[in-house]
């Protein structure tokens, strides 16, 4: 196996994982929706940021630590169990609390529900946090990764690649979402829809800290 067909095979195992519903999607949409195209590429970024740390560290053996490791990778569930718990809280009380609010207007409504956290770095750094705290992205990496390593090759260069690879396909796929996104704001920005969508997406949040909780795939 060469370097070339392993990434070529690799990008086509992270490709489908990258399109698959999940949290990682949810937190970009909903960033693209109520904060706005800059904070949603924040988020994203700061995904694609634990991905690139998630390969390294299992490209040099870190992660295996993690799986080996029943009492550290129990940590990390509960750890990310709670810190999807409350943010998913945090859209929830949100929303509670502007839809009890009296507002002259959908613009006015829209905008007071996302003042609070309407910062790029606090989005990357939501995103960053995701991702670093899902234990299942360290176990992903390390059960993947060393079938796409060609013998002879430096482990860390290729996780280096491999995760760059994953990135790659990430960035297109979080930026079709938030331009696509873009395409229908007007409508979605209004207030009543962005209290819809904090709570939908806080809900499923707080869906999947429980099922990481028990443990659950």
């Amino acid at each position: 196996m060469t370097v070339t067909s392993a990434a070529a095979s690799f990008a086509v195992v992270a490709g489908m994982l990258t399109v698959m519903p999940g949290l990682d999607t949810a937190l970009v949409l909903r960033s693209a929706i109520t904060l706005g195209r800059r904070r949603a590429f924040a988020t994203a970024l700061g995904i694609l940021c634990g991905v690139l740390v998630w390969g390294i560290a299992a490209a040099v053996g870190a992660a295996a630590v993690l799986t080996a490791s029943h009492l550290l990778y129990d940590a990390l569930r509960v750890a990310g169990a709670g810190y999807l718990a409350w943010l998913g809280i945090g859209m929830l009380r949100r929303t509670l609390k502007e839809r009890g609010r009296p507002t002259s207007g959908d613009a006015a409504d829209g905008a007071g529900a996302t003042t609070a956290e309407a910062t790029w770095a606090r989005s990357w750094a939501r995103g960053l946090g995701t991702s670093l705290l899902n234990p299942k992205n360290g176990v992903f990496y390390m059960a993947m990764l060393p079938q796409f390593i060609p013998s002879g090759t430096s482990h860390l260069l290729m996780g280096v690649v491999l995760a760059a690879v994953h990135d790659l396909e990430g960035l297109v796929w979080f930026s079709a979402l938030i331009l696509g996104t873009q395409l229908v704001r007007r409508w979605l920005n209004r207030g009543s829809v962005q209290r819809a969508i904090d709570a939908i997406t806080g809900s499923v949040l707080v869906g999947f800290g429980v099922k990481l909780a028990l443990g659950e795939n």
